[in-house]
């Protein structure tokens, strides 16, 4: 395709970045109030950019990009108001943005007056294509109009003598500028500049438009960071866009390379795809065990104020912040994360220093102010690990395993009726109208029981049920009162079934628990159901879970007439 071109490779056969690691976080610095508030559809004003400032200093960004004072008076007042209100904390850099002409510089200058600490932004545009198309100068014309900046800069400083300046020059468009003319720009800069080790300026390093793979751009900042003069009188920052959709993974390489600090916006707001997401990028070191050096963890109280003040929308599938990032719908998905989930709650559940363990999930959701009732959300596509998971978690109900699959198919046959996904109430109430209320042809009504007197290890049974709209009344024996109870059912004419598995528990602590009792039955023809029982008394939840099992059982069977079993129990008693 002759429309477009790769771009070309940078010849740095012994390149570094690879073998690296990233062990520290970078010196962070939010643009959201300057980059990313001009990329608005409708800007922030002065009140919500005052609340944005609030909430980027409480999230513990130390430098951060306030405006661009000399281009809005907007940017100059708020600049103003944070200065003369004293609302910028001692240990936080305000940092501001202006073009390489006189005007604009003294304009700044004005606008920091006051200030305890400022990072003033100069720049200028200096790729191949900027030169030729925007502004039809040589090289050494852009050249010079950053130094002539860079000097101006210089003599001003004695207009805020009250202010420590740290000096930062971007050369705009680095991602698309010859790097030894890149090179040749900053180093001239710095000539003006003089940085020391003591006192060092930054040079930002942009990737204003994201032209090629994340590699090329690390090989650009390492073969920039080896090669410039003076190295440990410099900070490299990066400041990556995401035109590719790679600018997190760009910036990632790029601190292999050699950046020690980075420019970016909350959510990755910004012109275009969008500047580097700051908290995706602070996030993967986190879940590397590198603390990130910012306070993120109540994501979604930081979505819910970014949402608020930009007007935009997280959606729902960004890292880390997004609605279903934490929710898997895959059957296989959930119940490799149920598993991990109920692994670590046996291990330690509360132990923070636990190594996190847990299929699919990158990090611990609550580490981040997200929980665990949204991880696993149900729909047609789910399993019975995800539906074990939700009422497991949400209600306190444990599934038994051996049950687990006929209520997966039956919550996914609701879903496929539905047509969508089921809430977690409507999972507990399938569950509970399918597996516990169910009440005809069988219901039982009453119970007695007592020891045998042959055999202290039967139990006699009579009860009070109800079948086909019919009160009968049975007696049976057993080594148990459910066995006893089976029997007597059997032995008065209903349909034959036997008791093949059998789990209980307590629902909830204390002296007023319920008890859950599940049941699973076999009847004549090798259908075998679960039923569920829920009562104050572990004994009634057991008869009852019976009762449900069998009325499932039985749903596809044509039941025995009350006529029938009286007539067959009277034949069968009769002593002729």
């Amino acid at each position: 395709m002759p429309k477009y071109t790769p771009y070309p490779k940078v010849e740095l056969s012994d390149r570094q970045w690879p073998n690296r690691e990233i062990t520290a976080p970078p010196i962070w610095c939010s643009v959201d109030l300057r980059d990313g508030n001009q990329a608005l559809a409708v800007p922030m004003g002065v009140s919500q950019k005052l609340e944005m400032f609030e909430l980027l200093v409480q999230i513990g960004f130390k430098e951060i990009e306030v405006g661009f004072p000399s281009a809005s008076q907007i940017d100059f007042d708020f600049v103003r108001k944070l200065i003369e209100d004293d609302l910028v904390p001692d240990d936080v850099y305000l940092q501001v943005l202006t073009q390489a002409r006189t005007d604009l510089i003294g304009r700044t200058f004005e606008s920091i007056k006051g200030a305890k600490n400022v990072v003033l932004h100069m720049y200028n545009s200096t790729s191949a294509l900027q030169r030729k198309i925007t502004f039809n100068m040589s090289r050494d014309e852009i050249k010079n109009i950053a130094v002539r900046g860079t000097e101006f800069v210089r003599e001003q400083l004695s207009t805020v003598p009250e202010t420590n300046l740290r000096y930062q020059y971007s050369p705009e468009s680095f991602s698309d500028t010859e790097l030894d003319f890149a090179l040749e720009v900053c180093e001239a800069v710095m000539d003006v500049w003089q940085p020391t080790p003591e006192d060092k300026m930054i040079l930002n390093l942009p990737a204003t438009v994201e032209w090629f793979t994340p590699n090329v751009h690390a090989d650009q900042i390492e073969w920039f960071s080896r090669t410039v003069k003076n190295r440990d009188s410099v900070i490299i920052s990066l400041h990556t866009h995401n035109d590719r959709g790679t600018g997190v993974a760009a910036t990632e390489l790029g601190l292999l390379a050699g950046g020690e600090r980075v420019e970016g916006t909350l959510f990755g707001n910004g012109e275009r795809t969008g500047n580097v997401d700051i908290v995706t990028v602070a996030l993967n070191m986190f879940s590397l065990g590198i603390d990130p050096g910012l306070k993120l963890k109540d994501v979604p109280f930081l979505r819910a104020k970014y949402e608020k003040l930009t007007g935009m929308k997280v959606h729902e599938r960004h890292p880390y912040a997004g609605d279903l990032v934490f929710t898997a719908f895959s059957g296989s998905h959930q119940d490799a994360i149920k598993k991990g989930m109920d692994r670590r709650q046996e291990v330690d559940s509360d132990d923070r220093d636990t190594p996190w363990e847990v299929p699919y999930l990158s990090i611990d959701p609550r580490d981040i102010g997200r929980t665990y009732e949204a991880i696993i959300r149900i729909n047609s596509q789910s399993g019975k690990g995800g539906v074990a998971y939700v009422l497991s978690r949400e209600f306190g109900i444990e599934v038994p395993k051996a049950m687990q699959p006929e209520l997966g198919r039956a919550v996914n046959d609701r879903a496929d009726e539905l047509g969508n996904e089921m809430k977690m109430n409507e999972i507990y109430h399938l569950f509970t109208t399918e597996f516990v209320e169910r009440i005809e042809p069988l219901r039982l009504k009453e119970f007695r029981m007592r020891t045998a007197e042959a055999a202290h290890s039967q139990i006699d049974c009579s009860a009070r049920i109800r079948y086909e709209g019919k009160d009968l009344e049975i007696e049976g024996s057993g080594n148990g009162p459910i066995s006893a109870f089976v029997h007597g059912l059997v032995e008065h004419g209903l349909p034959k079934f036997k008791i093949v598995n059998f789990a209980e528990q307590a629902l909830g602590s204390g002296e007023d628990a319920d008890a859950v009792a599940f049941v699973q039955i076999e009847a004549a023809d090798g259908t075998t159901r679960w039923g569920v029982g829920i009562d104050s008394d572990i004994t009634m939840a057991g008869l009852f879970a019976v009762t449900a099992a069998f009325n499932r059982a039985m749903a596809n069977v044509k039941p025995t007439s009350i006529a029938e079993a009286v007539a067959e129990t009277a034949t069968r008693e009769s002593p002729g």
